[in-house]
């Protein structure tokens, strides 16, 4: 072989190594630079919508270094296997519920309990506490990743076919409730019959008769159309969700301080904005509901409490006596 035919073999074998090299590295990089954001919420949601508006800005005051892709509606897994996906580093974020988050580290759950959150002002005010940012702490020792902010679920109410005014009424009531201690608290308290079930069987059951009621947000109620099967809606106000807003110890890593700072801007600002337009939905749902036909009942919800706290004192609590004392003591602000 000719040196002039040599070099052109090792001169193509060189731009063939330098272009697979330049290729690869891109692609990582490319990668790299790509953040993914999943959840199991339906694209018409504030928590999808915020999620979106979240993203757009992420990318804008990055100049287009990064991008968040946000996977809505369970399409990268249920709410457990993104769980164990954000532990994996295989997603960078995901809304996920503080009940679910507690089984890492229990104390989470505090704000989930009946009874332990008054109203939307005292949300408010835990969300700001030096207890909640404890608990974030000890969720982060425990996994490693991190809990940004806190996001707003509603107020728990039950739907049924009946009104429901007091703790009597409930008695013997077959009720769907998640199968966890903090949702089975309340139904056993006063001597209702808690039936767990999966969520997606909820509307069927309601109208087979399988149940005779079940416990959700206001704006649940709606989207799961639980309306159409069920003629009161009684404002129990037992228990108020959280959800949570987390970002993987491995994002972190991948990110610069100064990233990592915005990025983190952007979704305190996202749970902030899907936490006002789900407490604004609630305001609004109560005469959309009455508009449909269906009866809205206030209870005595002292009542309730009071069952409620008695049972609580019955059993193992995940969180401490002072951390409840805590909470109680927070003053709402408007």
């Amino acid at each position: 072989m000719s040196f002039i035919r040599k070099y052109a073999v090792v001169l193509i074998l060189m731009i063939f190594v330098v272009s697979s090299v330049a290729y690869l590295f891109s692609k990582g990089k490319s990668e790299q630079r790509t953040l993914r954001w999943a959840h199991v919420y339906e694209v018409n949601t504030p928590y999808h919508k915020q999620a979106l508006q979240a993203a757009r800005a992420f990318e804008e005051k990055t100049n287009g270094r990064y991008r968040i892709l946000v996977f809505p509606a369970s399409t990268l897994g249920k709410e457990a296997g993104l769980n164990e996906a954000i532990q994996l580093g295989a997603v960078d974020m995901i809304y996920t519920g503080a009940t679910l988050a507690s089984a890492d580290y229990p104390p989470l759950v505090i704000s989930d309990y009946p009874y332990t959150i008054e109203s939307y002002q005292h949300w408010k005010a835990y969300r700001n506490s030096e207890l909640f940012d404890e608990l974030v702490e000890g969720y982060k020792a425990e996994t490693g990743n991190t809990i940004i902010a806190p996001v707003y679920y509603g107020f728990r109410h039950v739907t049924s076919n009946k009104p429901i005014l007091s703790p009597e009424d409930m008695v013997g009531l077959k009720i769907r409730v998640p199968n966890s201690p903090a949702f089975l608290l309340m139904p056993k308290a006063v001597g209702a019959n808690p039936s767990p079930m999966p969520f997606s069987e909820v509307y069927l059951g309601l109208q087979q008769g399988v149940v005779d009621a079940q416990e959700n947000p206001l704006p649940t109620i709606k989207f799961k159309r639980f309306y159409e099967v069920q003629t009161n809606i009684n404002l129990t106000s037992h228990m108020s969700n959280t959800l949570l807003v987390m970002v993987s110890k491995a994002t972190r890593s991948r990110l610069s301080p100064d990233d990592y700072e915005l990025l983190t801007q952007e979704l305190r600002l996202a749970a902030e904005r899907a936490s006002d337009a789900i407490f604004n939905q609630e305001e609004e749902l109560k005469g959309w509901f009455e508009e449909q036909g269906l009866t809205i009942n206030n209870t005595d919800r002292e009542a309730f409490q009071r069952l409620v706290f008695e049972k609580m004192n019955e059993t193992d609590k995940p969180f401490s006596d002072e951390q409840l004392k805590r909470l109680k003591a927070l003053v709402p602000h408007d």
